[in-house]
């Protein structure tokens, strides 16, 4: 079904002229702007904390990831796990002016069946709109009963609905999910720094190869390391890395490591700048050890670890572990 969604559109559905894009024209056309990088708790006051409130009350990890001369980014993040132990996460992310107002919001699909972006976008919307929250869960459930119940009529479009009110535009499609624009409110340019935590891919590539992953960079951006199900992948900015993810098991054995981290990267995590390397490589080394995952702020860096755990005993167990060092770009999503 989900596959069909992709190219099939649906009668009963209401679109608009043009959806927005992702990220929106041209705003990280820019020369940098007073960038800073530097990931801190989101604040409990004004917007910002108003937003994500309901999120953290939920469960979630919210930060503040970037800001620059115009504006600041909000980054929210949940690993939902199923009955195979598999994490699905589910973002969402804000863009934020100077005078503390949503400019812009996105909620994406999770891709199962229960609709978790009217769960997480209504209570954070209405903390903010209070009249905007149940309009958002009206608008998606409907949409979503007339995806289930609706004959197929044409093919030429994805399906999609879009609606407004004095707050802002709104746009919800099963491929970008939701998409808020607020109507009075914008920033021209986007923050986009990393280079306080992150180097650069051209910089990394011979020290992955020299680790056993297969990268061809450019124009690749994502390695895989056969011998050890292991991939490392990343969003750019340019050729500045923003955020990366990669997978590597561990292998616990009368409590001590037998899957060093440096088989897999002989030269450290010198994708790293050395101002977070070290506290960062610390903190994985933590999780590796004890078997658990992490969703947090390292030295002023995200860090998410999901651990997927096999064995009962505390001293022998084997683990595979995916993580993530830095949020994306808003408007963009970790390939």
């Amino acid at each position: 079904m989900i596959m069909i969604l992709g190219l099939l559109a649906l009668t009963g559905c209401t679109r608009s002229a043009e959806p927005p894009s992702l990220p929106p024209d041209g705003v990280y056309d820019h020369v940098a702007a007073d960038e800073n990088s530097r990931a801190d708790p989101v604040p409990a006051g004004g917007t910002a904390g108003s937003v994500t409130r309901p999120l953290k009350e939920a469960g979630w990890f919210c930060a503040h990831v970037r800001a620059n001369a115009d504006g600041r980014a909000l980054w929210c993040r949940i690993g939902h796990r199923d009955q195979a132990d598999t994490v699905h996460p589910q973002v969402a992310q804000f863009l934020l002016d100077h005078d503390d107002r949503l400019v812009w919001a996105w909620f994406p699909p999770v891709g199962q069946p229960d609709n978790q972006v009217a769960a997480a976008a209504a209570p954070a919307l209405a903390a903010i709109w209070s009249d905007a929250g149940d309009r958002v869960r009206q608008e998606i459930n409907d949409f979503d009963r007339d995806l289930r119940s609706r004959r197929v009529q044409r093919i030429d479009e994805t399906p999609r609905t879009a609606w407004r009110d004095t707050h802002a535009d709104y746009n919800y499609s099963v491929i970008d999910g939701l998409v808020v624009t607020a109507r009075d409110n914008a920033v021209r340019r986007w923050p986009f720094g990393a280079e306080r935590y992150a180097t650069t891919m051209s910089s990394v590539v011979d020290d992955l190869r020299a680790g056993g992953y297969d990268c061809a960079y450019p124009p690749q951006e994502s390695c895989n390391r056969s011998q050890s199900n292991g991939y490392f992948r990343v969003t750019l900015n340019g050729d500045q890395i923003v955020s990366a993810r990669f997978g590597i098991g561990s292998l616990i054995e009368s409590g001590r490591q037998r899957h060093p981290l440096s088989q897999e990267f002989p030269r450290g995590l010198t994708f790293l700048t050395e101002a977070v390397r070290r506290p960062v490589t610390e903190r994985i080394e933590q999780s590796r050890r004890s078997g658990t995952g992490f969703a947090g702020i390292v030295a002023g860096t995200v860090v998410i670890i999901d651990a997927r755990r096999g064995g009962a005993r505390e001293d022998n167990f084997a683990a595979y572990f995916d993580i993530q060092i830095g949020a994306p770009l808003a408007a963009t999503l970790p390939n």
